[in-house]
């Protein structure tokens, strides 16, 4: 038996000028398509009217093209212009199967970025890669791509553009090589803790630039708002960011990683860490206590990056065969590991765990991922239905299996 495999491989574009204000172009014109697709629904809807699919929203693009105010979409290739439509449809998707937000208007600057389903040539040799309309670009090629390419996107961050290459092969079922199974313990004093007493200090890239960040934000604050200075200042701010966020995913790849290679079942709390972070600000009638405390808690919780970690672990253990088991987060931190009695008194402090019934005692965290292995074994054992998750986001998936 063998799987076929999705995999992205990013890389750094080296475009020349005239490429970069066309990728800039065709960016903004795919935020035109989906804002204006989407105001359209808005309207829509508002008038009483059922959401329209993505082939009548096709219907708009071709008019808008025929349009005199809006002929210059014509430049742009179609494909993109669709794919920002097709984005919108599993948007509103997400949004009726309630798993994600009502779909918002795109901001220029955020977030810019267009897919090739297709039409695109690689030519890794030479490190270049042809898009329609836009012809051979460079790329910084740091690995061989793998598989055939599928879909492209290009994207920019920080004044920089980049390319994103799904591809899809196949690859053997995977055995994975370990035989153990590990209880996880997901923290903000330390990111994680496993059963077999294994600690991964946190990185809190967000909190030893916090300093930093609010110095930027201050100075950009304080200048006129669309001058020159104002955007050397907003690049800046944007700039942290970035490497906020990449030095915390660098960590979670190194932690998943390990984690992943040296055991073939992990246990995890389900954790929902969107109600966890909840604002505890309340309301003008009904203000909330202990806000600020709160506040800490949640930005301590968010720099942890404990979702983008369970999605790192389950991709990993699906390449690699093994198996991330989510559990019922329910009193892990109360239960004693050693005889079972669970009350509020055993944890005392947020170190140190010591049962009241029978005296055990231990390092909370350490405590807690036994009771996650506990919980999974029973789960496993009684065959009860599990959150076997698989992140939507995920950037590699299982396309589909086929004999080999």
């Amino acid at each position: 038996m063998g799987m076929k495999r999705l995999q992205a491989f990013k890389f750094q574009l080296r475009p020349n000028g005239q490429q970069e204000r066309d990728m800039r172009r065709f960016a903004g014109a795919c935020r035109f398509v989906f804002n204006r697709s989407l105001a359209f629904q808005n309207e829509n809807h508002e008038a009483g009217n059922k959401y329209l699919s993505y082939v009548k929203m096709t219907a708009w693009l071709v008019e808008w093209k025929k349009e005199p105010e809006t002929q210059w979409l014509k430049e742009v290739p179609s494909q993109p212009l669709q794919q920002a439509l097709k984005d919108l449809e599993r948007g509103y998707k997400n949004f009726f199967q309630k798993r994600a937000s009502f779909p918002r208007f795109k901001k220029r600057g955020q977030s810019d970025a267009f897919r090739y389903p297709q039409g695109v040539k690689l030519d890794q040799d030479n490190s270049r890669i042809s898009l329609p309309k836009l012809g051979w670009i460079s790329y910084r090629n740091s690995r061989q791509v793998v598989g055939e390419v599928k879909n492209v996107t290009v994207s920019q961050s920080c004044g920089k553009w980049y390319i994103s290459i799904q591809t899809e092969y196949e690859v053997p079922e995977p055995a994975h090589i370990s035989t153990s199974m590990v209880g996880l313990d997901a923290g903000v004093a330390k990111l994680a803790t496993l059963s077999d007493g294994t600690v991964f200090e946190p990185v809190n890239s967000f909190k030893f630039n916090q300093k930093k960040l609010a110095k930027l934000q201050r100075e950009m604050s304080r200048k006129v708002k669309f001058s020159n200075n104002w955007k050397k200042a907003k690049r800046k701010v944007h700039n942290l960011h970035s490497r906020i966020g990449n030095i915390r995913r660098d960590y979670l790849h190194k932690v998943s990683t390990t984690i992943s290679k040296n055991h073939a079942m992990i246990v995890i709390e389900d954790l929902k860490v969107a109600n966890m972070s909840k604002s505890a600000s309340g309301t003008v009638g009904q203000p909330g206590h202990n806000v600020r405390a709160k506040t800490s808690l949640n930005r301590s919780i968010l720099d942890q990056g404990w979702h983008e970690l369970r999605r790192q672990l389950e991709y990993k253990q699906l390449w690699r065969g093994g198996q991330v088991l989510a559990i019922n987060p329910t009193y892990t931190s109360q239960k004693c590991a050693c005889c079972g009695h669970t009350a509020k008194e055993n944890r005392q402090t947020q170190i140190q765990f010591k049962c009241l019934e029978c005296g055990y005692s231990a390092n909370a965290d350490i405590n807690g991922a036994r009771n996650i292995l506990a919980a999974g074994h029973a789960v496993l054992a009684c065959g009860e239905m599990a959150v076997l998750g698989r992140s939507m986001k995920q950037e590699p998936t299982e396309a589909s299996r086929t004999s080999v």
